[in-house]
């Protein structure tokens, strides 16, 4: 499964990084997410599932489910 992040939509919440640090991140410069790992490990998944349903903005996909 592949992650996909929707920058411009991103309201920096911080939601995602909290969700899964191994997957996200933010820019210090506006605190927008940044994608660390495009095709997470099975083990990973979970996290990205949450950050996927608590992402106010519906900035994060979750592609090959």
């Amino acid at each position: 499964m592949r992650v996909e992040l929707d920058e411009p939509k991103c309201v920096a919440s911080g939601q995602c990084v909290m969700a899964s640090p191994e997957v996200f991140d933010q820019r210090d410069d506006d605190g927008v997410a940044i994608l660390l790992e495009e095709v997470p490990g099975e083990g990973l998944l979970d996290g990205v599932r949450e950050a996927v349903a608590i992402c106010p903005a519906a900035a994060i996909r979750l592609v090959g489910q």
